[in-house]
């Protein structure tokens, strides 16, 4: 029975609550705190951030959290190998999810400014759009990011069951990494602009995420040594 709910039951379980954050998590929060639409010019709700930490920011958790783990309770490598696969794999979901939401974004605005064109042309603003597969903060962020938060994270624990030192090397780390996102989002992403209209902002609903992140891994980390649940050590 311990098999079966560790081995099945939970995993599903933690399946099902993903998915539920974007999928009906996110129109409810959008209903409550709107948020800015380039289309209409409309600002939006001043606590859309709340939207945005619980569910991209969130997925960023679940992403960063796996290497940050394996970092602490096996060793660097393990880390830095588990946050590149990690960070590749949401790289690319991210990145294509956003390509398509500007593509929308884009051909609403030009259709809006050129109602006469866009019915004869109702996807003219997709060219617009830009290709965030090759937006260098995209690829800092979730590539190299992933990689530098379980590799940092296991080269300052070096596998210490020492519950302060976990906290300390997962702080670190997390931290590291937000800074390191936010100067590519200030300075060479795609979309710089709005990081520099509102750092502070911008600076937060980085850093939010990745120090709650922070400091729930080591706890996580420290219950499975509890269990015994760590890589056997040759």
């Amino acid at each position: 029975m311990k098999d079966l709910a560790y081995g099945l039951i939970v995993p599903v379980l933690v399946g099902i609550l993903i998915v539920a954050f974007p999928a009906i998590l996110r129109p409810a929060l959008d209903h409550f705190f709107p948020p800015a639409n380039m289309v209409t010019g409309a600002a939006g709700s001043s606590l859309a951030v709340i939207t945005t930490i619980l569910t991209h920011g969130f997925a960023l958790i679940v992403v960063f959290a796996i290497p940050l783990i394996l970092g602490l309770v096996w060793n660097r490598w393990a880390g830095g190998a588990a946050g590149f696969i990690m960070g590749t794999l949401y790289y690319v979901a991210f990145a294509g999810y956003n390509i398509v939401s500007n593509m929308l974004t884009f051909s609403q605005l030009y259709n809006v400014n050129n109602p006469i064109s866009a019915a004869n042309n109702p996807v003219f603003g997709f060219q617009y759009a830009k290709n965030l597969y090759a937006d260098p903060s995209f690829i800092g962020a979730y590539i190299v990011g992933g990689v530098l938060i379980g590799y940092i994270t296991g080269a300052l624990c070096n596998g210490s069951p020492n519950f302060k030192r976990m906290l300390g090397a997962g702080l670190t780390a997390a931290i590291t990494v937000g800074v390191f996102t936010f100067i590519l989002n200030y300075t060479v992403s795609f979309g710089a602009w709005m990081t520099q209209n509102d750092p502070l902002y911008a600076f937060g609903t980085t850093m939010l995420p990745l120090v709650i992140l922070g400091i729930i891994a080591p706890i996580i980390a420290k219950v499975m040594t509890w269990y015994g649940l760590q890589p056997v050590r040759h």
